[in-house]
């Protein structure tokens, strides 16, 4: 896992043997242990890491009106019961231009005001709920419907 993992040296002579791994990906799910000797003491410490992905599809820039989808998966074992999606906050139901199931959002016709903070609530039947926050960035012409530019003759207009 080298050069994404590191453990701070300095934090071990305080008792932290804290393992950093930056960046996550989803091979890394599982268990981790830990054992550090000191004098004549063994300290064991188990840890499982679960990790939540969200996948846009295409992948790369989102353009207005271009269909999307987002998908939001986790490495925990039970069984998916429930998928929520909120929006700057709110939460989403399907609609016309938004459809939910199983983990995936759609969006049909996606608009500069779909950019922003959408968030993932995966609730599983062991009632283990576990949630992400996906930024969506989508690429649009913001501002009036029919603009006019005046531009001086010889100059540029952009």
């Amino acid at each position: 896992m080298r050069p994404r993992v590191s453990v701070q040296d300095p934090a071990l002579r305080n008792g932290n043997f804290s393992l950093q791994i930056d960046p996550v990906r989803i091979e890394d799910a599982g268990l981790y242990e830990a054992q550090v000797s000191y004098s004549n003491k063994v300290q064991n410490c188990q840890v499982e890491l679960g990790v939540v992905t969200v996948t846009l599809n295409p992948p790369g820039f989102v353009v207005e009106n271009e269909p999307l989808l987002l998908s939001c998966n986790s490495s925990h074992r039970a069984s998916l019961v429930e998928t929520r999606w909120f929006h700057n906050g709110q939460l989403i139901s399907s609609s016309g231009n938004l459809c939910s199931f199983h983990g995936t959002l759609s969006i049909l016709h996606p608009s500069m005001s779909d950019s922003g903070p959408w968030h993932c609530q995966l609730r599983y039947s062991d009632n283990e709920i576990i949630s992400v926050t996906y930024n969506l960035q989508i690429l649009g012409f913001h501002g009036p419907i029919n603009p006019i530019v005046y531009a001086a003759a010889g100059s540029a207009a952009d």
